[in-house]
């Protein structure tokens, strides 16, 4: 079968979306597809640029093209097509993908003039602003404009198949008459190293984006507090890039003398070999989001005691959740392993569910 895949930047390392995207095809590749990648709007680069990228042993041919005209894009992208023949064309949507500010109006215009014989899915990995209780009136109206070119797009290209990769989105896409089934995600970490290093620190390990509004004073402030349930000291290792919350994180950090080290962006090597030395992972994505990321599905695989630390974020529409980690609550501090059961969905057997779906 041939797939060719749609996202918004492949930047490896600076884009989740397009990292998982180049793994999954890596997969299909060695599982005897034949796929391609085309990043439609990445910013990263400052020349199109098609270019074979090594992952995980296997090379995947990715079309990169940066910001340019409506009508070059468009032509640029026909042409791959016309080149590649693919069965399926898999969108791997994110609306900040597409758009800086979110709102890629142009996206379902464009998707609607490409030219071919072949079928659409369409993998929701974020959907619309606004759908939990907490958000502004100002997200609340950015999330009607993405709702409405979300729709716009299922309406222009009439996919085969929408995906998602957690409970919490299909069941909000239900309650907006658009059908999915559940893709789950793996980790874009493999597991690589298998020896833990003996350690003379409790490691906390904080993998990825701090996301504003994560209550981690707090949280820190109740670990010192209860610092003698510790058997050892305290440490906070922080790897890939954490964003611009990073320096709020160590300042409070330094108030208490607590020992940690950046590391920054690493190989998969490095930090796999972190995941593996460390015995809580934090993870910053809000509590009723958690299935959908790829820094938990990371701790999962690691076999890693995760604890959210995240802003409130509430549905807007009652959802049962089966907690799959510690949720953080001030004053509250629980570090006691979840005993809910969580699937480790492996990169072979999401290519495989994959391939499964649409055939």
């Amino acid at each position: 079968m041939k797939i060719i895949f749609f996202c918004g930047s492949a930047e490896p390392g600076n884009d989740g979306v397009g990292d998982y995207t180049r793994r999954l095809c890596g997969e299909l590749i060695r599982l005897g597809h034949k796929t391609e990648i085309i990043s439609l709007y990445d910013f990263h680069i400052t020349l199109n640029i098609s270019i074979n990228q090594e992952v995980d042993g296997t090379n995947v041919l990715v079309h990169r093209i940066r910001a340019i005209p409506f009508s070059e894009r468009l032509k640029i992208v026909q042409a791959i097509l016309n080149n590649f023949q693919p069965d399926w064309i898999s969108l791997q949507f994110v609306p900040y993908s597409f758009n800086p500010k979110g709102l890629p109006f142009w996206l379902p215009y464009f998707l609607i003039k490409l030219k071919g014989n072949y079928k659409w899915q369409i993998m929701f990995h974020e959907l619309w602003l606004g759908i939990d209780i907490e958000s502004s009136f100002t997200h609340k109206c950015i999330g009607k404009l993405q709702q409405f070119i979300i729709k716009k797009i299922i309406s222009k290209i009439k996919p085969e198949l929408i995906n998602t990769q957690n409970q919490l989105y299909q069941f909000i896409l239900k309650n907006n008459n658009i059908n999915s089934t559940v893709l789950p995600i793996c980790s874009n970490i493999p597991v690589v190293k298998t020896v833990r290093e003996a350690k003379a620190f409790t490691q906390f390990v904080l993998f990825g984006t701090i996301h504003t509004g994560a209550p981690l004073k707090n949280f820190v402030d109740d670990l010192v507090k209860n610092k003698n349930k510790f058997i050892k000291p305290i440490k906070f290792v922080l790897i890939g890039s954490n964003g611009p919350e990073l320096s709020n994180f160590t300042t409070v950090l330094d108030n208490y003398s607590i020992c940690y080290d950046i590391l920054g962006r690493q190989s998969e090597n490095v930090i796999s070999q972190v995941l593996i030395d460390s015995d809580y992972g934090i993870s910053t994505t809000p509590y009723f989001q958690t299935e959908k990321s790829g820094i938990f599905a990371a701790y999962k695989e690691h076999q890693l005691n995760s604890i959210c630390v995240s802003r409130e974020w509430t549905p807007t529409k009652e959802y049962q959740f089966g907690s799959p980690i510690i949720k953080y609550e001030k004053n509250n501090l629980n570090l006691n392993p979840i005993r809910v059961e969580v699937k480790v969905f492996d990169l072979n057997y999401i290519g495989n569910q994959f391939i499964k779906s649409i055939s």
